[in-house]
């Protein structure tokens, strides 16, 4: 099959290239449109306990949490008393669009104690803001927020609406960023690699392409599904840094085919026939390890899945289709604009590679056992890993909006974000009811909040920190009274959704495991024909992943380190550790899947077991290694985002490519398979022949003559 595209790519490689550009760019014209459509949140489960006693509380009762929080400070000295203080809130409040307000509650109106400190320094108002959605209430407050300054008052903006609005701007302005960062260096390194300008800009090329091709997508599911600001992150993210991957093994494939004499032909054919096949079955399996994060009921996770599997999957089309056509336009020409030290510089076997192979070949065992020991050290601090939320903590210490949350927190406990709402619905003694709230451990004070047509709420402040294991235990312990005759309760609030969220979290991750391990051995075992290479390859992705897991928990929330960061130590966030597994779990089968390729085809040719294998690696090591490092300068630069989040997932990539480009396929995996000896090769003659009938194994390449008569 991939001889056959090969042979078409080239002869109709003008057609291909025109029509894969004309595509690429007016789908990234229109896919520009995905950033007015973005959504934020999505981090809770929307069918869980904690969801349904938000929505009772609002259908019910009309109580929501509020959009908007700002806190009025009226100096050193002075107090929110003042009555020429109270005219001038008032007044700036009356100017705020009507139809942009809902509803609003303010101190200086209610003189509510609740909404003043002990110290009458700061007063608070409350903001519910118009909308059904998330998009909506944040265009909304786009329209308010610049109208709540008011002279010689200073006046902090806090709640979940402007906290969602602060991530998506910085989020924003962490893809510029990253683009602006790691493109100009991404290009540099490429000529070191390549020695050549053209052979250079053409991976460059595909990621840009690729890239554009992604928002297309993104754009289009806009239409039908949530796609979270992130989505476009990760897109950018994967599509730049997998198009110039895939960029750099075709080209370096091409080149290879040429420096051995081939006509530019049949250069292009063996390169889609070798290096073609590897990248469509790397980018399937990303694919498939990334649409294992649509099995989590968070549309966070499913808009992180949509984003990242769009921009593999363009990736690996721009690289199967356009690079080849480029190829086969340009032949020799591919190596035009050399450097001036590689010009007639005949590409050599890497030494240094050449001589670990010889040595991991014979010595495995001093290879293998260090490694393994030194990644299930790594590992250890995983074992202790505690989740929590999207907190304020993930914007820096000097963010207003971060700054804003800290000071309610501090100083108005009743409307901070450590409660929970109890939701009463049905008759009952809510009375008692609150008497037996009040005796839970972890809660500090309950009081009824409301009630409406059978349905009462209960507001429960909670001690501690709201993702902190007294909260937690409060939350465990209201679900565990007993509901009031004849009545339903529900225990909503931040720590009941943080604590709904991860749970669903946790009750899927064996069927996202489950799919990506079943769908590896498979595609593995269809490319290669081993039994053993599959298994070998999840248990050694498995213990990569495992490795950075402890790396990120000791550092994120251990606090090891974190000050060098920028950091807050806190609970991780699930999500981005179920992100981070499945981004991870699919790049090492990626590598993986280059490497075994080499080795795979020189045993076909009739190399021995350890001829094989060091022969793949000096192929391919050079190229893996080159392949991530310009991944880790890609995904390294959101290592420099404002976002603890984005923070994470850089740093996450970063450790991973180092551990799995370097120790894991150079070291370890030669290792392993070395000690295997010819047995990594067996499969039973069932499913050798199941392999051989689906076609798409590794093949003996047709001569050139034969491209000749097509």
């Amino acid at each position: 099959m991939f001889n056959r595209w090969g042979m078409v790519a080239y002869r109709r490689r003008w057609t291909v290239l025109i029509a894969v550009l004309v595509l690429a760019v007016l789908g990234g014209l229109w896919g520009l449109g995905v950033f007015d459509r973005m959504k934020q949140g999505g981090y809770y489960n929307e069918s869980s306990q904690s969801a349904e006693a938000g929505r009772i509380a609002e259908q019910a009762l009309g109580q929501r949490e509020s959009d908007v929080v700002v806190v009025y400070d009226a100096g050193e000295g002075k107090s929110v008393d003042d009555p020429s203080l109270a005219t001038r809130v008032i007044d700036k409040l009356n100017t705020l669009p009507a139809d942009a307000v809902k509803q609003r509650v303010s101190y200086w109106e209610t003189k509510n104690p609740a909404l003043a400190d002990a110290g009458k320094r700061y007063g608070l108002v409350t903001i519910t803001l118009t909308g059904n959605d998330e998009s909506a209430r944040l265009a909304n407050f786009e329209r308010v927020k610049d109208k709540l300054a008011i002279d010689g008052l200073r006046e902090q903006v806090a709640g979940n609406t402007a906290m969602e609005h602060t991530i998506g701007e910085r989020s924003k302005s962490d893809l510029t960023m990253a683009e602006a960062i790691s493109l100009p260096v991404v290009l540099a390194l490429l000529l070191l690699i390549f020695g050549s300008v053209v052979a250079a800009l053409l991976p460059v090329l595909v990621g840009g392409l690729a890239i554009l091709g992604s928002l297309g997508v993104l754009n289009a599911l806009s239409y039908a599904v949530d796609v979270n600001n992130f989505a476009v992150n990760v897109a950018t993210l994967l599509g730049l840094g997998l198009a110039i991957d895939y960029g750099l093994f075709a080209v370096g494939r091409f080149r290879e085919e040429l420096a051995e004499g081939r006509s530019t032909a049949e250069a292009v054919r063996r390169t889609v026939a070798t290096a073609g096949r590897t990248i469509a079955f790397s980018a399937t399996l990303l694919v498939i390890a990334l649409a294992g994060l649509l099995v989590f009921p968070l549309d966070f996770l499913k808009s992180m899945a949509y984003g990242g599997m769009s921009a593999v999957a363009i990736a690996a089309l721009i690289s199967l289709t356009l690079l080849p056509a480029m190829l086969g336009i340009l032949g020799p020409k591919v190596d035009k604009l050399s450097l001036p030290w590689r010009r007639d510089k005949a590409a050599s076997e890497p030494r240094g590679l050449a001589r670990l192979g010889r040595a991991v070949m014979k010595r495995p065992v001093v290879f293998a056992l260090p490694i393994l020991a030194v990644l299930l050290v790594m590992a250890l601090p995983f074992a202790k890993v505690s989740f929590g939320a999207v907190t304020e903590k993930q914007l820096p210490a000097d963010d207003p909006t971060r700054q804003a949350i800290e000071t309610i927190n501090q100083n108005f406990p009743a409307v901070g974000s450590n409660n929970a709402e109890i939701v009463v619905r049905g008759p009952a003694n809510v009375d008692q009811f609150v008497s037996q709230v009040n005796e839970v451990p972890g809660v500090e004070q309950a009081t009824v909040a409301g009630g409406r047509d059978g349905v009462t709420l209960i507001h429960a402040q909670l001690a501690g920190e709201p993702v902190g294991d007294a909260a937690r235990g409060a939350v465990e312990g209201l679900r565990a009274l007993a509901p009031p005759g004849g009545s339903q309760v529900l225990v909503g609030g931040l720590t009941a959704e943080v604590m709904d969220a991860n749970e669903s979290i946790v009750d899927n991750a064996p069927l996202m495991i489950g799919i990506l391990v079943v769908a590896t051995l498979i595609l593995m075992f269809l490319a290669f024909g081993s039994v053993l290479l599959p298994l070998k390859a999840v248990l050694m992705s498995a213990l990569s992943l495992s490795a950075t897991y402890g790396v990120l928990a000791f550092v994120f929330q251990f606090g090891h380190g974190a000050s060098l960061l920028g950091v807050t130590p806190e609970p991780l966030q699930a999500g981005m550790f179920v992100l981070i597994g499945a981004v991870v779990f699919g790049l090492s089968t990626d590598y993986e899947t280059f490497l075994l390729s080499r080795m795979v085809e020189a045993r076909h040719a009739g190399m021995s077991t350890a001829d094989s294998i060091q022969t793949g690696l000096v192929r391919t090591g050079r190229m893996i290694s080159a392949a991530a490092l310009l991944l880790i300068v890609v995904t390294g630069a959101f290592a420099l985002s404002e976002l603890s989040m984005m923070r994470f997932v850089g740093v996450g990539m970063i450790v991973a490519l180092i551990l799995d480009a370097t120790v894991v396929r150079m070291t370890l995996v030669p290792a392993i398979m070395r000690l295997l000896g010819d047995a990594v090769w067996w499969a039973p003659q069932p499913l050798r022949r199941l392999q051989q009938k689906a076609g798409v194994g590794e093949v003996d390449i047709p001569k050139e003559k034969e491209l000749e008569r097509v």
